[in-house]
């Protein structure tokens, strides 16, 4: 059994890892492994050095393995854009709505041939004495012009799968973690140790 713990407060978060690597994995909060104090500052440029420095924070408070992730949304006409500014593109402490507002603002006018975007999660692995590992996990789609659907959060509702003809927000709950960014990560997580 293969325990990490996770670079996050979010117990929700370290259900859905945990769930999606399968048997043979247990993965914590950091708050239960008795670091809940620590907060890191995600301040890289890249998804890869976000994930990274969580990663190997809680790994150096612990000195036990840690998984990290850091994910968001890139759409390719604004150059990758809101990027890692994902969470807050409309400001800190936005709200998904006004997140979602800012990024329809940004794309108003523009044809649908034109709003390609992915999903991005990069998921980083610290254990002490090895180098950090990576692993990257994309999911392809388009940006509507509106909100869709129900379910998910974030960006969910204007982020169409083209593969389902729906939005991530009104895909079941097993299709879109069978598709997201984050499963193709854990996913390439997995298949790396299996070798």
């Amino acid at each position: 059994m293969k325990t990490y713990i996770l670079a996050s407060k979010n117990a929700h978060k370290a259900a859905e890892i945990s769930a999606i690597l399968g048997d043979g994995y247990t993965v914590i909060t950091q708050t239960e492994a008795g670091v809940g104090d620590i907060d890191v500052i995600e301040d890289g440029d890249t998804f890869e050095a976000n994930a990274s420095k969580k990663a190997e924070t809680i790994m150096q408070a612990t000195g036990k393995p840690c998984i990290a992730d850091d994910s968001g949304l890139c759409v390719d006409y604004l150059e990758g854009a809101p990027g890692v500014y994902t969470a807050r593109y409309a400001g800190e402490n936005a709200t998904d709505d006004a997140n979602i507002q800012k990024l329809l603002s940004a794309l108003d006018g523009v044809p649908a041939d034109q709003r390609g975007a992915q999903f991005v999660c990069v998921i980083a692995i610290a254990e002490p004495g090895k180098e950090t590992q990576l692993f990257r996990g994309e999911c392809k789609g388009t940006i509507l012009t509106e909100k869709r659907g129900d379910n998910g959060f974030g960006y969910d509702p204007i982020f169409y799968v083209n593969q389902y003809q729906q939005s991530m927000a009104e895909l079941p709950a097993e299709i879109k973690n069978s598709i997201s960014h984050r499963f193709a990560a854990l996913n390439a997580l997995k298949n790396r140790e299996k070798e």
